[in-house]
């Protein structure tokens, strides 16, 4: 059973409790999340980088120089890959990265991530600030509070905050996401966890903690 920290709306520690369930005490299955996070990469990619190889070159319709005579190695064309100038051998072609990942497998991926940042002591359970007006100082204080300004975090709330999502957008490092909508590769690429009571919620809604 994880123990996790609690804290206030001003960064102070409150307590810490225990969560239970598969979303915070699984063992986390490295192989499933390489699979996810190497999908996952694949899909981002464009695949439109592009080379002219030897069809796809302009010119090369006339024979250089004569076969034979001029003691220098027979040419057929100026276009080939041997000649300066000439098309590209092996190049690049756009080209599909997509890889279709089961559910199954994002779903093992970010319990996996989740649970780590758990067994690790890098999860927090955190009381957004009050967010009068959308203040990026606001949430740098905030951070610092929580000794987390500079360092590499997430926070995952629910629901719409327009002045949490403008508040947080100039913060180095820092980055916000309704619960829903995380992924494996967030998880991983940020050290530190925040989550909201009410994203903790709707983790549980979607993913199940029996």
């Amino acid at each position: 059973m994880a123990e996790i920290k609690t804290y206030k709306k001003d960064g102070s520690e409150s307590k810490s409790i225990k969560l239970d369930g598969k979303l915070f005490n699984s063992e986390p299955n490295e192989h499933i999340v390489h699979t996810y996070i190497k999908g996952f990469l694949n899909n981002q990619r464009q695949g439109n980088s592009s080379t002219l190889n030897k069809s796809r070159m302009p010119g090369g319709g006339k024979k250089p120089f004569r076969q034979k005579g001029t003691g220098r190695a027979r040419a057929g064309s100026n276009t080939s890959p041997l000649w300066k100038g000439g098309a590209i051998s092996w190049g690049p072609t756009p080209r599909d990265y997509y890889t279709k990942l089961p559910k199954s497998v994002k779903r093992t991926a970010i319990i996996s991530a989740i649970s780590a940042k758990a067994k690790n002591g890098k999860l927090r359970i955190v009381e957004l600030p009050e967010l009068t007006e959308a203040k990026t100082k606001i949430m740098a204080s905030y951070l610092k509070s929580l000794g987390l300004y500079q360092e590499k975090a997430l926070l995952l709330y629910d629901g719409k905050n327009e002045n949490l999502s403008i508040a947080s957008k100039n913060i180095k490092n820092f980055a916000i996401k309704r619960a829903q909508l995380v992924n494996a590769y967030d998880l991983l690429l940020y050290k530190n966890l925040l989550i909201t009571e009410e994203g903790i919620t709707r983790l549980k809604e979607i993913y199940g903690n029996d």
